[in-house]
């Protein structure tokens, strides 16, 4: 009876996940399909092409937006990264009557609403005179990574044996030899899982970017968003495509580094 029991529990289980996982994948396997389908408009195939893939090509506009995408996620994910490691570092080694309330504003960006930044940012931009472009949203992103990376940083610090680093002085380390030949190299992981979430965050954003983007400072999601406006091109099916082709090929590529290096 019990092992009846422990199997229409597993059954169940399956069922749910595979539901899920459903829900989940097949609007992304369907994207992809209808990316090849030969209709400009609708659900139903008419023929495979790939006439969506040589007019995304032709289209400047979007090469020029995804340039500013990965310029900006690029250089906000590394100074965002540098910025949270050290924070990190200092959040958990150092005791400070302070610390507690700069833990609280560490994670305070990771619970506000993305449009209530959004919102104000661009009224600080605008009140120091800042001209809206491409600088002020890296300064946005970098403002809101740094969160991410810090957390993640941390987490990797949990586990970090103390013991090592005085090891490392009592054999005469300076601070920098210390800090480049013991600590980095134990917190990589988390500083690389830290940067990767930087950079998917970065190349994701929409909200935040929205308001404080100026004139020619258009990323890929804005663009996207302008397109889609007028109706769902196949075009846009195609660029997501791709989009999905290069997530997985960073991915994949990622994980195989992450090893040979860890």
């Amino acid at each position: 009876m019990e092992t009846k029991k422990v199997i229409g529990k597993r059954r169940f289980s399956m069922t749910i996940t595979t539901i899920v996982f459903v829900f989940l994948y097949l609007p992304i396997f369907a994207l992809v399909v209808l990316s090849f389908n030969s209709a400009r408009q609708g659900v139903a195939w008419t023929g495979f092409t790939l006439k969506w893939y040589a007019e995304l090509f032709r289209q400047s506009d979007i090469w020029a937006a995804f340039l500013n995408t990965i310029i900006i996620a690029v250089t906000s994910s590394v100074a965002a990264t540098a910025i949270g490691t050290f924070a990190a570092l200092a959040l958990y080694w150092y005791q400070s009557r302070l610390k507690s309330y700069l833990g609280i504003l560490v994670y305070t960006p990771l619970i506000i609403p993305d449009i209530l930044m959004g919102v104000s940012m661009l009224v600080f931009f605008v009140a120091v005179g800042l001209p809206l472009g491409l600088f002020t949203i890296f300064l946005a992103h970098v403002t809101f990574c740094v969160s991410y990376v810090t957390v993640t940083v941390m987490t990797r610090l949990e586990d970090f044996d103390y013991s090592v680093v005085e090891a490392a002085r009592d054999l005469g380390a300076r601070s920098r030899q210390v800090f480049t030949k013991v600590v980095a190299p134990i917190i990589m992981p988390g500083i690389m899982a830290g940067f990767l979430l930087s950079l998917t965050l970065s190349i994701d954003d929409f909200v935040i970017t929205f308001f404080v983007a100026g004139p020619g400072s258009t990323t890929l999601p804005l663009k996207i968003f302008s397109m889609i406006k007028f109706g769902v091109s196949p075009v846009i099916n195609a660029l997501s495509t791709l989009l999905l082709i290069g997530t997985l090929f960073v991915s994949f590529f990622g994980s195989k580094f992450r090893k040979l290096i860890f």
